[in-house]
């Protein structure tokens, strides 16, 4: 391995303990993954631990496979090949405590993790959400790179009662000592991650940092922003260095403008309720509807999603995705009730919209029913919602505008 670089390229770099995935974009629908589900397609598990599981991504063996093929292509023997796959493996088992780290120290807050996710880039930790404090916010961001600097430590002590060489030139020679190049890809590691990046570790120390001394939406603005900075200066760097510094450069890039957009959009929604947000003229189907029914009321109108009403009582939800492979898996005759998901969020219209909307993200929900007085009087989707923060925007850019 010639450096840090050069190993990235092979390995990847583990990702921070993300916050929240945001919620979605007016033009998204209003489907919403299983619950429990991988956080991504072509996902399989490998095991549970310590109550969560952790699944790896089909990519990940292409990682493998072009080392490998990497090893045969420079004329290494069967021994550096196997090698070299084992301290990628070795490598990547870090990453995974890595990610345990983040996952440990939120548990410690009350913050649940759904899942650990191995990509060829590194690992990614769900949290649920990020605690509210700013100070456990950033226990949360370091342990992480903690957890690769105890490792490191640990290699150091066993490298050193072994008697073997412990010194940075190890790195960069392809045979070095295992264990050698193993504590300093984990100190690697660890200084990488602490970059202020926002998202990556470093970046939400900054975050957590500034929302001790400032406003939670305008810290994480301006973490964002110097975010996009150090993904614009990796990319330069990656232009002249390395190839693969520019696909971290890309993740940090779109990592830190999600952040923004999430940030804005909870400043956004301060200080209105569900009653500002949810759809009140709105079309219900019965569970012995055809699927059919649910395609006329949406060629007739705008609605997509249905709550299922068994009289006067709401018995299920039918979002267009349900629609959508029913159709698909099922012939069109076939009944609402085969189709529609049972579990249902309900919201009251006099909570605030945030809250509703942070809780509907958690269960993985795209659309909630609105209840006030035993009646069904409105259906909440996120879709619904970003078009009026968008229609919102608009209209203060037009007031701004003709204030001038």
């Amino acid at each position: 391995m010639k450096d840090f670089a050069g190993w990235a390229s092979r390995s990847g770099v583990p990702s921070v303990a993300p916050a929240p995935s945001p919620e979605r974009s007016a033009a998204a629908r209003s489907e919403s993954p299983a619950r429990g589900a991988a956080a991504f397609r072509w996902s399989w598990k490998l095991v549970t631990i310590l109550g969560i599981d952790v699944y790896v991504h089909g990519t990940f063996l292409l990682l493998i496979a072009f080392v490998a093929f990497s090893d045969v292509v420079a004329g290494r023997d069967v021994a550096a090949i196997v090698r070299g796959i084992l301290l990628i493996l070795a490598v990547f088992t870090t990453v995974v405590l890595h990610e345990f780290g983040h996952a440990l120290t939120a548990r410690r807050f009350g913050v649940r993790t759904r899942d650990i996710t191995l990509l060829p880039i590194g690992g990614v930790a769900r949290l649920e959400n990020m605690p509210e404090q700013p100070r456990q916010q950033l226990l949360v961001a370091l342990a992480g790179p903690a957890v690769n600097v105890a490792i490191a430590l640990l290699l150091f002590c066993v490298v050193g009662m072994l008697g073997g060489r412990v010194g940075l030139e190890s790195l960069r020679e392809p045979d070095g000592p295992f264990l050698t190049q193993l504590m300093w890809i984990n100190l690697s590691l660890a200084g990488f991650n602490l970059l202020p990046g926002y998202p990556m570790d470093g970046g939400r120390v900054l975050r957590a940092i500034l929302a001790m001394r400032m406003a939670p939406e305008r810290a994480t603005q301006t973490a964002a922003r110097v975010g996009q900075a150090v993904a614009a200066i990796l990319g330069v760097v990656g232009l002249f260095v390395n190839p693969f510094l520019l696909v971290i450069a890309v993740f940090v890039w779109l990592g830190a403008q999600a952040e923004h957009s999430v940030s804005t959009m909870k400043a956004a929604l301060a200080g209105l309720s569900v009653r500002d947000g949810m759809i009140t003229d709105f079309k219900t189907v019965s569970p012995t509807d055809p699927l059919t029914r649910a395609v006329e009321l949406t060629r007739t109108g705008f609605q997509q999603d249905f709550p299922v009403m068994d009289g006067a009582r709401p018995v299920g939800i039918l979002t267009h995705g349900d629609v959508l492979r029913g159709l698909a898996e099922q012939s069109a005759d076939r009944e609402v009730q085969q189709a529609m998901r049972r579990e249902l969020e309900t919201a009251s219209p006099s909570e605030a919209l945030e809250g509703v909307l942070t809780r509907m993200r958690q269960r993985e929900c795209a659309v909630a029913i609105v209840v006030e007085d035993d009646r069904v009087v409105g259906l909440l989707t996120v879709a619904n919602v970003g078009e009026l923060l968008a229609l919102e925007a608009a209209g203060r850019r037009t007031g701004a505008a003709a204030s001038v």
